[in-house]
């Protein structure tokens, strides 16, 4: 059980589509990110699947019934939100037991469900404590095991992991993915953080503007995006994007780039596309040649920012550290590991084929 259809869904507020058609499947036990930048639409797709907003248009199916006009507490659905929301006046197990008492279950099941819940999430040590005495990642578990002990049907979560710090968030990641697989769970996770999605997610939906523009393996989405708004917003840091330049034949940096990475680009390629990681720097006259505008070292890897002449944005290229002296205002050699590694796309922005 857990399966949900998604099917010609649309929103309408005030004369305004913010979701326009979105067709999806989400397989029984599937783990599946919706991911995109603030406003396009993710979180209200969420919310009209958990019935927290009416849907215009479309239908919506869970286990082959349409739930347009469910109750949400009819649905077999549980959600998990950004701010937690629990009562303050309650403790741990009170919060997590509360909709069954809500649904007339006896105090001795809830206490058995809420215990084993406790066990899974390992917070039995904090049953007894109110929300203000736990942590961020605390309360987190709390929030998630209020859902779990509905046994809903599909587990919809709403960003629930931006309140947390950066190295609460990369250990609420595992614990959620090996949630995902003690449960066998259907579960939707909204998120903007798109290392959140690929970390997580067995497929990906990427949205933009009230659609859906993607929707793959993580891998997939990464190697063989669609169009460049998947390309630009899959990958950290992002793609960089080379338009071809207005004469091809002539000699410049700028040139000397396309050249390099599309050598045999079709007549209908108007930009390229080339991952910071498959670039490279050298202090030689070797590769084009570009002035360093910017160094981030990160350690195991830097991050080159160099300015191209005849480009208006920053070239950006990772590279291991080593021991490389690299500084601003250096000027150094800019070359790509391979030109397979380049991605061409047309005038509408939609994927070609390898450069």
């Amino acid at each position: 059980m857990g399966q949900v259809s998604l099917r010609g869904i649309r929103k309408t507020y005030d004369r305004k589509e913010v979701i326009q058609g979105i067709d999806l499947e989400v397989e029984k036990g599937e783990f599946l990110v919706f991911v995109g930048p603030s406003g396009c639409g993710k979180s209200t797709t969420l919310r009209m699947i958990a019935g927290l907003e009416s849907i215009t248009a479309g239908d919506l199916l869970i286990d082959d019934v349409r739930a347009n006009d469910l109750r949400p507490s009819d649905r077999g659905a549980a959600m998990v939100f950004q701010s937690y929301a629990l009562y303050p006046h309650m403790t741990v197990a009170e919060n997590m037991g509360f909709a069954l008492k809500m649904a007339g279950t006896s105090k001795a099941e809830r206490k058995e469900q809420v215990g084993r819940t406790a066990e899974i999430l390992r917070i039995t040590d904090l049953l007894d404590r109110y929300p203000k005495e736990l942590s961020g990642g605390q309360r987190q578990r709390v929030a998630i095991g209020r859902a779990i002990v509905r046994k809903p049907k599909v587990f919809l979560f709403d960003e629930p992991l931006s309140n947390l710090d950066a190295a609460l968030r990369v250990n609420m990641r595992i614990e959620l993915s090996r949630l995902h697989k003690e449960l066998g769970t259907t579960m939707i996770y909204v998120t903007h953080d798109q290392v959140e999605a690929m970390t997580m997610g067995d497929r990906i939906a990427v949205f933009n503007a009230g659609k859906i523009e993607q929707i793959g393996g993580p891998m997939e989405l990464y190697r063989r995006p669609a169009n460049e708004f998947v390309a630009g917003f899959i990958g950290s840091p992002r793609m960089n994007f080379i338009d071809r330049p207005q004469e091809v034949g002539a000699r410049g940096p700028h040139q000397d780039l396309w050249q390099q990475l599309a050598p045999g680009a079709a007549g209908d390629t108007r930009r390229v596309g080339i991952r910071p990681e498959h670039l490279d720097v050298t202090t030689t006259e070797e590769g084009v040649q570009a002035t360093v505008e910017l160094v981030e070292q990160l350690g195991d890897s830097i991050m080159v920012h160099v300015r191209v002449d005849g480009l208006a944005n920053l070239v950006i290229a990772k590279v291991a550290s080593g021991d490389r002296q690299i500084a601003a205002g250096q000027t150094v050699g800019l070359k790509s590991d391979s030109p397979k590694s380049a991605l061409a796309f047309d005038s509408k922005g939609l994927l070609l084929k390898a450069a």
